[in-house]
């Protein structure tokens, strides 16, 4: 398991490269986690009386989507890890576990309060004091990520010396009989099952994804992408969603079609700098988007659903795209706001008295995005430096 040593301010122009597509695929992660809480939360609950499917054609774009998004997350995610791991108990317990536990309590009961007045919004929520201590502990929230990182630093470190290939073989059986239904998975118990195998993924073969990334062509992009189709239509041909291992199987080809296009983006300025920048602040629209989304919905609901039939024709059309950019875009400018006002405590564990972190000031959310990948500070919950880290974490 090797470390990093190269200091962050002399990255080289070879290192260069493996953080930006990274930063591109968490950033292209984070989108789609966006839109399919758009969709499903909120486009689908709207009354269409359009008389076409185009509302179900959303729907089903957001399925394809499922073997991709928190797999290639979790992965990249395991990647960055490495340097993490390699560190003592001490070190790992306070910069990974209880920073990602402290951060997902934290925002659980924020999540709490303000979802408490949207009952009407279709996602999970503690109604009682027993139900909150039940999500903080055995059924995480729509917050899982975080809870699941915890979890999985901490299972990566206990299980270093035991051979790669048993504790690799036990993370994909669990996610092989979680995929088949037979475990229970209440709230988002399944997804935490489901993906430790890609985190542990991410973190034993990096060298091996880091050159698949750095060695990208046209052509593995195309055939990568018809894999993973592929993959795709022979499981709803089969209907074997729930067959053992298949989930899994499908998720690693869209794995490495995840990263195979992520790098090739990478390296186009124009879409490759705005999604690594967004990449480097996955944590805020994360942990703010879902509150975000709830108070739109409350707004939005009735009068897209009272349009005439040329308004809900072109709302069909476009609604998830644009109201997933307005999301992420609020959720930019809480972050700046929050930091501005001192709460980086909501970002990042907070210090001890005497040990003061560096670049707190805000940027402005639109020059973030604007600026491109180089100019932007990150805030993505994983880091892989060996620098002090502040509500603005180097990925």
């Amino acid at each position: 398991m090797r470390t990093e040593t190269t200091p962050p301010s002399t990255v080289t122009a070879q290192t260069r490269p493996r953080a930006l597509w990274a930063d591109t695929a968490k950033g292209a992660c984070i989108v789609l986690v966006v839109l399919w809480h758009v969709v499903m939360k909120d486009y689908l609950q709207v009354d269409w009386h359009i008389g076409i499917p185009l509302p179900g054609a959303w729907g089903t774009l957001g399925e394809q989507l499922l073997p991709l998004r928190m797999p290639l997350f979790f992965t990249i995610s395991g990647v960055f890890a490495t340097t993490a791991l390699a560190r003592t108990w001490r070190q790992t317990a306070r910069s990974r576990i209880a920073k990602f536990l402290y951060l997902y309590a934290a925002w659980l009961l924020i999540h709490t309060v303000l979802l408490s007045a949207v009952p009407d919004f279709t996602t999970a929520r503690a109604d009682s004091a027993l139900a909150l201590l039940e999500q903080l502990t055995i059924t995480p929230s729509n917050l899982w990520y975080l809870y699941a990182l915890a979890a999985y630093f901490v299972i990566a470190k206990a299980l270093h010396r035991v051979p790669r290939a048993v504790v690799l073989t036990a993370a994909a059986a669990l996610s092989a009989i979680t995929a088949t239904g037979v475990l229970a998975t209440p709230g988002d118990r399944g997804g935490l099952y489901q993906n430790l195998v890609f985190f542990l993924a991410g973190v034993y073969f990096r060298p091996v994804i880091e050159r698949w990334a750095e060695t990208v062509t046209n052509r593995r992009l195309v055939l990568s992408f018809l894999a993973y189709a592929t993959a795709l239509a022979a499981m709803a041909a089969a209907g074997a969603q729930k067959w053992p291992g298949v989930w899994l199987a499908v998720g690693l080809v869209a794995v490495a079609f995840g990263v195979t296009a992520a790098a090739r983006l990478s390296r186009s300025p124009a879409i490759g700098g705005p999604l690594a920048a967004l990449g480097r602040r996955t944590l805020p629209i994360y942990v703010i988007h879902m509150p975000v989304l709830a108070l739109l919905h409350l707004v939005l609901h009735d009068p897209i659903s009272n349009l005439g039939y040329t308004g809900q024709i072109i709302a069909a059309l476009c609604y998830p795209a644009v109201l997933s950019a307005v999301v992420i875009a609020i959720c930019l400018l809480i972050h700046w706001v929050l930091l501005g006002l001192g709460a980086s405590w909501l970002f990042e564990l907070p210090r001890l008295r005497g040990r003061s972190g560096a670049g707190l000031a805000p940027t402005s959310p639109i020059e973030s995005v604007k600026t491109g990948p180089a100019a932007v500070p990150s805030a993505s919950p994983v880091t892989d430096s060996g620098r002090p880290e502040t509500a603005e974490v180097r990925s």
